[in-house]
């Protein structure tokens, strides 16, 4: 039996309705309303056309059109076959045209056949498959689906110790219409989902909340909170009124969640992340903020309005280091949202709550623990920011995350949060150890599919330093403007450059610019013509 004929073979059972073949990902067959995976390698692209070499579809896979749909007449049996390009990825799913035969004369009672068990591609077919490329991370939704169905289910690091996983196949989640709205929303690429008593459940798209179906009862809500959290969460939204959580749920992916009672019964925020950290390339950030390797010691702080990416980038980020050096790498979150793989570092990732009570205790336990770097969620609180400086300048490499919306905001901020007799020590201090600051915002694309990062990025330096010490930050601007030479980047800069290459509107970039008669006599330019790069393309890890 030929490898086509193998995976053609699961369609000849009774609860398999599709099969699954891209680029760089696990085969999948579809049962029901989920996805299962049937080979533990990844397939490459050159195993695609060696597969379907002496059929039609051997031209469509030479295609660079969106989407092919054809009809493959075999002796045993009719098929549909899509086949879908999305910038270096192919894709091929398999569905019957026509009734089983083999289900069709079997006699009743009888057993329908099994195919051969899940195996791996043959290198004897087209070559020794190779690992997933790096370019296309194996926890975004597939590509290409010319109609709405169920994503596959993708291959997860365990979660941290202490996490609890909520799994589709409880009988509560399976039974649950909410399960559905969760798939719906990873499948619609939203960046949040809000569920709330009596009320329609909304999605974040784009930046933007959409009414999607019918309202949730209350008691339907109450039971799908219950089955996804854990003893301890749901004594703490009873004692505190809300709770904070990350949760896989089955196939529709990660969450972190947010739970919290109101005056009209319960709300549950499910904001949607990846199941491992993107790349900096694929979040499109400026080449001046990956080479974190060449810092063995200092700050770096990723700062942003709330819901634009900064712990996505952080966690892209955190992973750079990962594959680069043998290092030990602590994280402290409020919860452990993107689980680093493991690579070539020794990673400890400790939630507060769970692991540990506070971030400034685990903080200071990890300066025991022997870390290269120290990864804090979000710096909250004088206490956390002096342990943090600590670390930094005890020969420590320190990222963090503030809400804050510029990067002159974000300095000020870390200063304003001592005391004024000890702002001169905390000025003296930052001035040595600062050695990033990324601040991002999330901008909406011209096309309206998704957003895209328009980033800010100050680098330290003698000058920086001197305008902290000397407290002169509002000449800031003055050495953002002169400081490209040292890799640091305006944010109109960054709009300017996403106007001219056609990739956010003129209205947009005015709205987010801090200069807007910067923008005024500019026009986006148009869009190119290529019809891969025109059509509609797969979000950004971003957000909506």
């Amino acid at each position: 039996m030929g490898a086509l004929d193998r995976y053609l073979a699961y369609l000849q059972r009774e609860d398999v309705d599709e099969v699954v073949l891209q680029s760089d990902r696990p085969a999948y067959v579809k049962l029901g309303h989920r996805y299962q995976v049937a080979t533990k390698t990844s397939l490459t692209r050159q195993h695609l056309r060696t597969l379907w070499a002496d059929t039609p579809v051997a031209a469509a896979l030479r295609s660079r059109g969106e989407s092919l749909t054809l009809v493959l007449d075999r002796a045993d049996g009719r098929f549909n076959v899509i086949v879908t390009h999305r910038d270096q990825a192919i894709q091929v799913r398999v569905r019957r045209a026509e009734p089983n035969r083999v289900h069709r004369d079997r006699k009743p009672g009888s057993t329908p056949p099994d195919p051969a068990a899940p195996h791996e591609p043959s290198p004897r077919d087209a070559g020794e498959p190779r690992s997933a490329s790096p370019g296309l991370d194996p926890t975004v939704p597939i590509i290409g689906q010319p109609e709405p169905i169920s994503n596959p289910p993708v291959a997860r690091e365990p979660a941290p110790s202490g996490h609890h996983t909520a799994r589709s196949d409880r009988p509560d989640a399976s039974r649950s219409g909410l399960l559905d709205v969760l798939v719906s929303a990873r499948e619609r690429e939203a960046s949040d989902l809000h569920l709330m008593s009596a009320r329609p459940p909304a999605m974040r798209l784009v930046g933007e909340l959409e009414p999607c179906g019918a309202p949730v009862a209350h008691a339907e809500l109450e039971a799908f909170v219950a089955e996804l959290t854990t003893p301890a969460q749901r004594e703490g939204l009873a004692q505190r009124g809300y709770t904070d959580f990350a949760v896989n749920v089955g196939h529709a992916g990660r969450f972190r969640v947010n739970v919290c009672r109101h005056q009209n019964g319960l709300k549950a925020c499910f904001r949607l992340i990846p199941g491992r950290p993107p790349s900096p390339e694929t979040l499109g950030l400026p080449e001046e903020a990956r080479g974190l390797g060449k810092y063995h010691q200092g700050l770096v702080v990723i700062s942003g309005p709330n819901g634009h990416g900064k712990t996505t980038t952080m966690s892209a980020l955190l992973d750079v280091l990962n594959g680069e050096r043998p290092i030990h790498i602590i994280t402290v979150e409020d919860p452990v949202e993107i689980p680093l793989p493991v690579r070539r570092a020794i990673v400890n990732q400790r939630e507060v709550g769970s692991h540990t009570a506070s971030f400034p205790r685990a903080l200071k336990a990890a300066l025991r623990e022997d870390p290269d770097v120290i990864s804090i969620g979000e710096l909250r609180d004088q206490e956390t920011v002096a342990m943090a400086l600590s670390a930094a300048e005890t020969g420590h490499l320190v990222l963090a995350t503030m809400s804050t919306p510029s990067g002159a905001t974000t300095i000020d901020r870390l200063i304003d949060m001592f005391p004024p007799d000890e702002q001169t020590q905390v000025r003296a201090t930052l001035s040595t150890t600062l050695k990033l600051v990324i601040s991002q915002r999330l901008v909406p694309r011209a096309s309206g599919l998704g957003r895209v990062a328009a980033v800010e990025l100050i680098t330290g330096n003698l000058a920086l330093g001197s305008l902290i010490r000397e407290n002169k930050l509002f000449q800031l601007p003055s050495l953002l403007q002169r400081g490209r030479a040292h890799g640091m980047i305006r944010l109109d800069d960054s709009l300017l450059a996403l106007l001219e290459a056609g990739t956010i509107a003129r209205e947009t970039a005015l709205a987010f610019a801090d200069d807007p008669r910067r923008f005024e006599s500019r026009a986006a330019a148009p869009a190119h013509n290529d019809p891969v790069e025109s059509r509609p393309k797969r979000r950004r890890m971003f957000g909506g």
